[in-house]
């Protein structure tokens, strides 16, 4: 066999409308469970009233609550996102049909990169969720670095970690890193274009858009981004099998459709809650 043979050989092709289904649906959970279940429940159990649940915010009426209370609040988004991560992670062990693999591959990546690209964000900008939880902490400054420094760290664990998992979808040879392209950056833009359209119609003003949508999605999964990067030579291990395609699956494209919806013509405007 001629030595440019391996070269020749094509590239896995995904079906591109079942991966963005895929992404919208893992985009939209991951956002109700930052705001809904973990600002949301925060409030719940400290006593808090909610009054607003969109896709870029939630509101609560923390009048006469203790500081500590408020700063679970704030905390709450990230700790689900984080916690949710984990379970998804720890799930990838367990066989599932090549749909499901791929959601529970790209939730658990999602989910991580969002809370830990959240302490990255609040260390170094000094805005967000996590700059509310340490605020009166003294020395200021140093809370403020071990922020970044936490964040940073994970966040590049979390990324190396998201493209070792992916290996089953883009084999172990040398064209591996140009087979994930289509698994990161498609989920990347999916996902920033989704939160960015649903954070338009947030009632609070196109302020938020650039304080919470996009950070979220272009700043806080950036590692889909330039995480294939890593695939480059030897640094990271190769996958034992693979690679795998995602043929196309019209229950995922519907529910995909449904969650767009949801996103953006739902929680984009918002939920009245009181």
């Amino acid at each position: 066999m001629p030595e440019s043979a391996s070269h020749l050989e094509p590239v896995v092709k995904h079906d591109l409308l079942t991966v963005i289904a895929i992404s919208i649906v893992v985009y939209t959970i991951a956002n109700l469970l930052h705001e809904g279940l973990g600002h949301g429940g925060a409030c719940l159990a400290v006593g808090c009233k909610p009054l607003l649940l969109t896709s870029v915010n939630f509101q609560g009426n923390e009048d006469g609550l203790a500081k500590w209370a408020i700063r679970l609040i704030s905390a709450g988004g990230t700790i689900v996102n984080l916690i949710a991560g984990l379970i998804a992670l720890a799930l990838l062990r367990k066989t599932f049909n090549v749909h499901w693999r791929f959601f529970v591959w790209l939730f658990a990546t999602v989910n991580l990169m969002q809370a830990t690209g959240y302490w990255l964000f609040s260390g170094v900008a000094n805005i967000g969720d996590w700059s509310s939880v340490i605020d009166g902490w003294s020395p200021w400054w140093l809370w403020r670095m071990a922020l970044a420094l936490i964040g940073g760290a994970s966040y590049w664990y979390c990324t190396r970690l998201a493209m070792i998992r992916l290996g089953p979808f883009i084999g172990g040879d040398q064209m591996r890193g140009r087979r994930a392209l289509s698994l990161t950056l498609v989920p990347y833009f999916t996902g920033a274009l989704l939160y960015t359209i649903s954070g338009i119609f947030n009632p609070m003003g196109l302020i938020l858009v650039a304080l919470s949508a996009m950070p979220a999605s272009l700043g806080g999964t950036s590692g889909l981004a330039w995480g294939p990067n890593l695939l480059r030579g030897n640094n990271l291990p190769p996958a034992g099998e693979g690679p795998i395609f995602i043929p196309r699956n019209r229950a995922w494209i519907i529910v995909g459709a449904i969650a767009m919806l949801l996103l953006i013509f739902v929680l984009g405007p918002g939920i009245r809650l009181g």
